[in-house]
This record gives structure tokens, C-alpha cells and sequence, in this order.
């Protein structure tokens, strides 16, 4: 079934959605899977994995393969504890012994294995255990990070498009409002003057309409660079119709944050890394047993037997090393001592990032109540207005001005509801909360 599933997402990165809406759900499970920032967080989690497999090499022997050749100046040689006894007429005898070549080859193999080092690896090794755990958490939260990122995304995207309609319309409304201006003119009963205000409030209000249009395109961009799609590939927004963040209550929300925040669970496993380094620095100070074994050959004439086979118990003991040990160990512990200060700090940072964001959702629902009321309002007082200016007590400017007044109201109801869909997506996320199952129910 995961096979199957990651066949589904690369046939929707290269598969355009002409003619097919893109849900939330649908880009979240792409960027949540295929992103960027989730591959680097990934490729990061697999460096991790092999600093495991590094710290438990030194619980497999270390063999060693070598060969050499040597040459020697001077000849080796024992001297003769006793004097050999000389026969007349012959020559002094030597007073020697060689016991080498001054040319030989040597090779062999030796095989080393540590026996017992009092914890040293088996901390390094929860260290790295611990890392990869951190590793893993910053892949999550890197994974909610984008999420959110694209939620914010879809939302400023479909806020553009609510925007650009409204920017349109307004443009609909003062080409009603030329043709108006025009008929009274052509019949006399207004001045040259009336024609030419509604000539370039209009053109003032296409140039809007293309700066909205722009931004709308450079929105949709946004979101096929997420989805690593062409910039140019055209997207069709879904509105959002679940409200997620229903019925959650401030108090809800923390304790949501403090057992599901992926940075506390981050700094933690950095915690417990600098706690197993320190019981690895203080097994510096105990000795290292090992077995050691192996095969050597050496060419030498001199010698009974060239080759042979050997087996070694030993043990090593760091006696002084400058201060060493104990100066990465007051750092260790410092360290530790600053990672513990961190994550308090840390707790109320997010505390207060959730409060920030339930308020930010409360102030976005004042909001919405007050446009819902202002809109309709406003639409009234243009019906007004043209009435109005086409019985002839009306003026020009308070069309217009109506127009404008439409126009703020219709923008700002629009702003107010996308603004409180993005509280809400950063509520869920301060929450810990899993966005692509949230908005995916």
C-alpha cells in the first residue's frame, strides 16, 4: 500500500490539475511526502542513523591487514655473552651473532576486540541513539512546518481570488456608472466635466484590478513551487468548508502544546544526548580491557620460525592527558545546565505562541461579525445612490464614493475570513495539532 501511495504522489507532481480542483487535503498530502524541506530534514535523519552504526563499531573487532618491506643499514646482532675459544694460526672469533637481515618482507594480520570499557560505548552509542531520535522529531516538525506553510499558502490564494472578484466587480460598477454619466450628458442634463471623473475613476480601478491579478498569479507560483510543480501551472482552489479549531479552548490548546510539541520532544533528546556524552567522558577515567590476536610472517634466515601466531589480553589506561578529560567534561556539563535553562524558556515561548494564536482567531471572529453587517449596508447605499444620481438629486461623487465604500467593505469581509482561516491553521499548529488530518477529516 506505501508503494501504491507514493506512486499516487508522483503521478500528482507531474500531472497538471487543469480542469480539477486542488483540495487542501490534496496538496498537504503532496508537500507533507514529496517537499523539499521534509527530503534535506530526511537526509539529515539518515545521517543520523549512520552515526548509530558508527558508535557501535567498537563493539565488532578491529582487523588489520599490513605487509612491509624493510631495509636496514646496519646488520642486527647478538653479542656473544662468552668468548669462543681461538686455534692457533686461525683468525679472532667473532665476538657476534646476527639475528636479522638487512633486507626482509613482513606481513600479517591482527585482530583487536574490546572487552569491556565501563560504559564508553554503550553511552556513545545512547548518544547516538538519542540523536537520531532528535533527527526524526525535526523530520515531524519540519512536516507540520510545511504544512503549515502551505495551508497559509492555499488560503492567501483563495483570499486572491475572492479579492480579484471584488476588483472586478468594482470595475463592472463604474463602467455602469460611465454609462450612466454618458446617457445623462448625451440628454443635457450634466456637464463634460461628470463624463471625464468617471472616465479615469475607472481606469484607476482597472489598474487595480491588474495589480490584483498579479498578485493572485504570484500566489498560484507560490503554490506550485510547494507542490514542485512549473511555476505557470494553473491551480484551482477549493474553498476550506471545515472549521477544525472548533470547540478548542485555550486551556486545551496548552496541554495539547506541552505533550505534542515536536520542539520540546527535539531539545529533550538533545538532553538526554549530552547526558550520555558525559557518562562516555567520565568512562575516559577507567581503564579499557581488550583481547588481541593474529598472524605474522618475517622473512629472516637467522630465526627457527619466520612465522607465527599470537594472542594478547591487555589493558590501557589513560593516566593524565593536560587537563583534557576533565576540561570536555565541565563543558559537557555546562552545556547540560544550559539545555535544561533553554527548555523552560522554550515552554514559555510556546505557551505564549498559543495564547497569541487563540487570541489572533478570536480578534479574526470579532472581525467577521462586524464586516458580515457592513457589506450589506454598503450595498444598499449604492442601490441608493444611483437611484438617486439617475432622478438627478444625487451627485456623481457620492456614486462614486458609494462604490468605494462597496468595494473596502466586500475587501475587508474577505481579509477578515481568510484571516481567521490562517489564525486557525497557526492555532492547530501551535496546538500540535496534525494539520493534513485536521483539515483532511
Amino acid at each position: 500500500m506505501k508503494r501504491l501511495f507514493m506512486i499516487f504522489m508522483v503521478i500528482m507532481l507531474y500531472v497538471p490539475f487543469a480542469g480539477h480542483a486542488l483540495t487542501l487535503e490534496e496538496g498537504l498530502k503532496i508537500v507533507v511526502e514529496s517537499g523539499r524541506d521534509v527530503a534535506i530534514a530526511r537526509s539529515d535523519e539518515d545521517a543520523a542513523r549512520a552515526s548509530v552504526s558508527l558508535a557501535r563499531s567498537p563493539w565488532l573487532p578491529s582487523v588489520d591487514l599490513y605487509g612491509r618491506e624493510t631495509w636496514l643499514r646496519n646488520q642486527p646482532a647478538a653479542k656473544l655473552p662468552f668468548t669462543l675459544p681461538t686455534t692457533p694460526g686461525s683468525p679472532p672469533p667473532p665476538d657476534s651473532i646476527p639475528n636479522s637481515q638487512t633486507q626482509f618482507l613482513t606481513y600479517g594480520i591482527k585482530a583487536t576486540q574490546i572487552l569491556y570499557d565501563f560504559g564508553k560505548t554503550s553511552s556513545s552509542v545512547g548518544a547516538a541513539e538519542h540523536g537520531l531520535k532528535s533527527r526524526e522529531i525535526e523530520t515531524d516538525r519540519m512536516k507540520s512546518q510545511v504544512a503549515l506553510d502551505f495551508t497559509i499558502a492555499y488560503l492567501d490564494l483563495l483570499e486572491s481570488d475572492k479579492l480579484l472578484q471584488v476588483s472586478r466587480e468594482e470595475v463592472q460598477q463604474y463602467e455602469a456608472h460611465k454609462k450612466d454619466t454618458e446617457s445623462r450628458f448625451a440628454a443635457g442634463v450634466i456637464t463634460k466635466n461628470e463624463v471625464l471623473q468617471a472616465d479615469v475613476t475607472l481606469a484607476d480601478s482597472r489598474q487595480r484590478a491588474v495589480s490584483a491579478d498579479n498578485l493572485r498569479s504570484l500566489r498560484e507560483s507560490r503554490i506550485n513551487s510547494l507542490l514542485l510543480r512549473p511555476l505557470n501551472e494553473q491551480v484551482k482552489p477549493e474553498e476550506i468548508k471545515t472549521s477544525p479549531s472548533a470547540g478548542l479552548t485555550l486551556e486545551e490548546a496548552w496541554t495539547s502544546a506541552e505533550a505534542t510539541s515536536s520542539r520540546l520532544k527535539e531539545i529533550d533528546q538533545t538532553i538526554a544526548v549530552k547526558e550520555e556524552n558525559i557518562k562516555a567522558l567520565h568512562a575516559e577515567y577507567m581503564p579499557t580491557f581488550y583481547l588481541s590476536g593474529g598472524y605474522e610472517y618475517s622473512e629472516n634466515k637467522y630465526m627457527v620460525h619466520q612465522d607465527n601466531w599470537s594472542a594478547v589480553a591487555g589493558v590501557n589506561v589513560n593516566l593524565y592527558s593536560g587537563g583534557a578529560s576533565n576540561s570536555r567534561t565541565g563543558l559537557a556539563r555546562a552545556e547540560l545546565r544550559s539545555l535544561k535553562l533553554s527548555r523552560d524558556k522554550m515552554l514559555d515561548g510556546i505557551r505564549l505562541e498559543v495564547k497569541g494564536a487563540y487570541l489572533d482567531l478570536q480578534s479574526s471572529a470579532q472581525k467577521m461579525e462586524v464586516t458580515k453587517t457592513a457589506v450589506a449596508q454598503a450595498e444598499e447605499n449604492l442601490r441608493l445612490q444611483r437611484l438617486r444620481y439617475r432622478e438627478g438629486v444625487g451627485t456623481a461623487t457620492e456614486v462614486l464614493d458609494a462604490v468605494t465604500l462597496l468595494t473596502t467593505a466586500e475587501s475587508n469581509s474577505w481579509k477578515a475570513l481568510y484571516g481567521m482561516k490562517r489564525a486557525e491553521a497557526s492555532l492547530l499548529n501551535a496546538a500540535g495539532k496534525d494539520l493534513v488530518g485536521m483539515y483532511g477529516k
